[in-house]
């Protein structure tokens, strides 16, 4: 699958951002242990230079493991040098940036790694763990509102954030509703039994376009075992619990499914204002369960934070007065800002120190390997 990537690379290429874009240029003296490198574990910075194509990173069978670990060791020995420095603010900025990259490609090792041993036709498992089942039910769904407003939108400034994240602004909101809780396995189940996957009305015509094309009939890593349904998580295979949030859904069945229900997707605006009164906890990659729970018992909005990342109906696009960072840097975030739908909210195998109210994560919307849910909304 082109979007996802060896651990290996993704090991190498976190070591390549340190290298580029600090110790190369901020570290008097530095050589690299290998200036092949620079290319090799390039990822989509054009000013930095050429690349492998992306579909391809899976073929580099050199340099092997070892070699991508010395030059890990490389790398770390000379940040270290380079952080006993005294260094401007702009370079601990990028050391920030560095941190931040690396959380990223960390979450992607979890998702890139259970797609490659999904294809496998022996799922086989990540690790093994015994299968207890859910604790408890999902509650009923409630509605809670939101007035019509004012609201802020965006980062504040003080610690870190992407660049993406800013400049804060001030956003129009009419009365609107959030869903209490993720949409449950049961709910989705409802929707494929309903013909949900059978009517292009509910679908946007890209949407209906990608399900014929490549098949669809329930979210991806799911199929029918002896009439029940199956689906694999990073423990191997497991019966779908009803009581659980669905995930690895795209956009488009997100959006089928509120229009079958009568709801819709909240905007990322909607969703960062009813943001506000959420704590920011939860199943996050710290708890290791690496696969979304069910919902606490709360009437209030709950799993706000972490289970799942949470489709919006924004599209990726610059925040009122945004500026991209200057140089090869400046490539981060910028350029992607077509084609792409916004997600919010963090998932199971997203860093807890990694996700903030404000944090933009954004993929196009037939994507489905990254632990993505639904949330309905509605009008007051």
């Amino acid at each position: 699958m082109p979007d996802a990537s060896p651990a290996k690379w993704h090991l190498a290429h976190s070591t390549w951002f340190f290298e580029t874009f600090l110790l190369s240029e901020h570290l008097p003296g530095y050589k690299p242990l290998n200036p092949a490198f620079r290319n090799l574990f390039n990822s989509y910075y054009n000013a930095v230079g050429d690349r492998p194509a992306r579909a391809l990173r899976h073929v580099l069978s050199r340099p092997t493991l070892d070699e991508v670990h010395a030059y890990r060791a490389h790398v770390d020995a000379a940040m270290e040098l380079l952080l006993a420095r005294n260094l401007s603010s702009d370079v601990q900025d990028l050391v920030k940036l560095g941190m931040n990259h690396e959380q990223q490609h960390q979450e992607l090792i979890l998702t890139d790694v259970k797609h490659g041993l999904a294809a496998n036709p022996l799922r086989p498992a990540y690790r093994e763990r015994p299968d207890n089942g859910p604790s408890k039910l999902a509650r009923a769904p409630a509605w809670q509102a939101f007035p019509e407003g004012l609201y802020s939108a965006g980062h504040a400034g003080g610690e870190f954030a992407f660049d993406n994240e800013g400049p804060r602004h001030t956003v129009f909101l009419v009365p609107f509703r959030l869903a209490s809780r993720l949409v449950t396995n049961g709910e989705y189940i409802e929707f494929m039994r309903a013909g949900g996957y059978e009517t292009a009305a509910l679908w946007l015509s890209d949407g209906w376009d990608c399900v014929r094309a490549n098949n669809w009939n329930a979210p991806l890593y799911w199929e029918r075992r002896d009439g029940q349904w199956w689906h694999y998580t990073l423990d191997g295979m497991r019966p779908v619990r009803d009581e659980e949030p669905v995930c690895h859904v795209s956009y488009y069945e997100a959006d089928a499914f509120a229009r079958w229900a009568g709801a819709r997707l909240a905007t990322e605006f909607e969703w960062e204002a009813a943001a506000q009164v959420s704590a920011i906890e939860g199943n996050f990659m710290e708890s290791e369960a690496f696969h979304p729970r069910v919902a606490p018992e709360s009437a209030s909005l709950s799993q706000m934070f972490g289970d799942v990342w949470e489709w919006t109906a924004s599209a990726y696009l610059p925040y009122p007065g945004y500026q991209p960072a200057a140089g090869a840097v400046g490539e981060y975030n910028g350029k992607f800002m077509c084609n792409q739908m916004v997600l919010r909210g963090g998932s199971c195998s997203t860093p807890l120190s990694h996700i903030r109210r404000t944090y933009r994560n954004f993929f196009p919307p037939h994507a489905r390997w990254q632990f993505m849910g639904i949330r309905l909304a509605n009008g007051d």
